[in-house]
């Protein structure tokens, strides 16, 4: 997981939960509790990967889900699902394995915060930890060579984006007007190829066809993160092709059978959130918005 993907995961969810979470900035991501970024400690607990820290945060009453029904806890999941198979690897080949994307922002803005000499080591070996994932999940017959693979990502990637673009529609949030985990986990995927100042924008593009996730992204960060927020999201929407209306019923379809499974699926009682010593969340030489140093 892309550790600029997770902390904005993170971060929004602890907002519109109402988590006190506060943000620790570190240079020496070895040193981090577990050697794992971001970690989340709150008392003499210490818990990595981000959906062990949604769990801790859940069980402290920080729940942003309380109010969704059964069907929508189990869409919630289907549509995590589907972010993590169709868009996160094109995010992670964006980031990490385009060659004047990776050469002239990610490189360098890792390497920055990383202490000497590792920090001639550690981007290229998160590049090909990125690759290997690549490779180890989309590659195969048919698609046999690289090329063919890339080909592939983008094309679901873009289905992805088309995907939740419909299902936003005009609404603020994608249960209405109160943000939920789901909101957390899109905003944490779009915001960064959103924001970032790529030199090869392919997958950048295509979001900014898609005004409703514009909207979205934007309006979060100015109400969530206080950060003002420059330009206008560009109009025109792409058509939803026949791999849409396909995509949308293999969504349903698995919704549908989380659903079957749990009745009860994510409802927890509706608590006030009770308080908690402030949560620090560890992360890899970020500043306390990790928006606030995407342009390189």
């Amino acid at each position: 997981f892309n550790p600029c993907l997770s902390q904005s995961l993170l971060q929004a969810y602890a907002k519109f939960s109402g988590a006190p979470l506060t943000v620790n900035t570190i240079s020496r991501s070895w040193k981090a509790p577990k050697g794992d970024i971001p970690v989340l400690i709150s008392e003499d607990k210490v818990i990595s990967q981000p959906a062990k820290i949604l769990n801790f945060l859940r069980k402290q009453k920080y729940n942003a889900d309380y109010e969704l029904s059964a069907k929508q806890g189990a869409d919630t999941l289907a549509y995590i699902a589907l972010l993590e198979e169709k868009l996160l690897p094109a995010l992670l080949h964006t980031f990490w394995i385009e060659a004047e994307n990776y050469c002239s922002v990610t490189k360098p803005w890792f390497a920055s915060r990383i202490a000497f000499p590792l920090s001639l080591y550690l981007p290229g070996k998160m590049s090909r930890e990125a690759l290997n994932r690549i490779l180890l999940t989309k590659g195969g017959p048919p698609l046999y060579s690289l090329t063919e693979v890339e080909a592939q990502i983008y094309r679901d990637a873009k289905e992805c984006l088309n995907l939740l673009s419909k299902r936003l529609g005009t609404s603020q949030f994608f249960f209405g007007d109160t943000p939920t985990t789901l909101d957390a986990f899109v905003f944490g995927f779009l915001a960064p190829v959103y924001k970032v100042c790529f030199p090869r924008v392919q997958l950048q593009e295509h979001l900014k066809q898609l005004p409703n996730l514009c909207r979205f992204c934007d309006d979060i960060l100015t109400c969530y993160f206080r950060l003002s927020v420059s330009g206008h999201s560009p109009a025109g929407q792409d058509t939803a092709d026949a791999n849409l209306q396909k995509l949308t019923q293999l969504v349903d379809k698995e919704s549908n059978l989380i659903e079957k499974m749990d009745d009860n699926l994510r409802k927890s009682p509706q608590h006030p959130p009770r308080k908690l010593t402030t949560l620090k969340l560890a992360v890899h030489g970020e500043e306390s918005s990790p928006f606030n140093r995407l342009s390189p």
